[in-house]
C-alpha cells in the first residue's frame, strides 16, 4: 500500500502545512521530537566520520533503508523516508519501501505533510489512550 500521496490524504480530509523552507535534517528532529511526544519510540542510524574523514551511516545489508522506524505501544508500527520538498527517492530507497509496504506502514514524508504527520502520530497515541 502506498501511503505516501498528499493528493489521497487531502481527499481524506487532512490539512497540510504548506510552504514550510526547512531542511531534511531540521524536518527530522521536528518528526521525531513530535513522535516522542506521543509516546513513540524512535529509531534512526547515525552516520559518524570514519578515519578517512568521510561521513558514511554504516550498516550490514541492504542501502536505502528508511530514515525513520517509530513504534508506538499500541503495536503500531512505522517506516518512513524524509525528504525534502524537492527530494528525489532513490532506486535503492524505491525498493525498500516497495518491499516493505508488503506488509507494513511506509510513508515518504516531506515538510509540507508536517500537518498531517502531527495529526497522525497524536491519533494513533489517543487510540490507545
Amino acid at each position: 500500500m502506498t501511503q505516501n500521496n498528499c493528493t489521497s490524504k487531502a481527499q481524506a480530509g487532512w490539512t497540510h502545512h504548506a510552504g514550510i523552507a526547512v531542511n531534511e535534517s531540521d524536518f527530522q528532529k521536528i518528526v521525531i521530537n513530535m513522535a516522542k511526544m506521543h509516546g513513540w519510540l524512535v529509531h534512526h542510524p547515525l552516520p559518524s566520520m570514519n578515519k578517512r574523514g568521510i561521513w558514511a551511516t554504516h550498516e550490514l545489508g541492504d542501502h536505502g533503508f528508511p530514515d525513520l522506524v517509530l513504534a508506538h505501544p499500541s503495536g503500531r508500527v512505522i517506516f518512513a523516508e524524509l525528504k525534502s520538498d524537492k527530494g528525489k527517492i532513490s532506486p535503492l530507497q524505491s525498493r525498500w519501501i516497495t518491499t516493505l509496504q508488503q506488509g507494513a506502514v511506509v510513508w515518504v514524508w516531506r515538510p509540507a505533510d508536517l500537518d498531517w504527520i502531527a495529526k497522525y502520530l497524536s491519533q494513533v497515541a489517543l487510540k490507545t489512550s
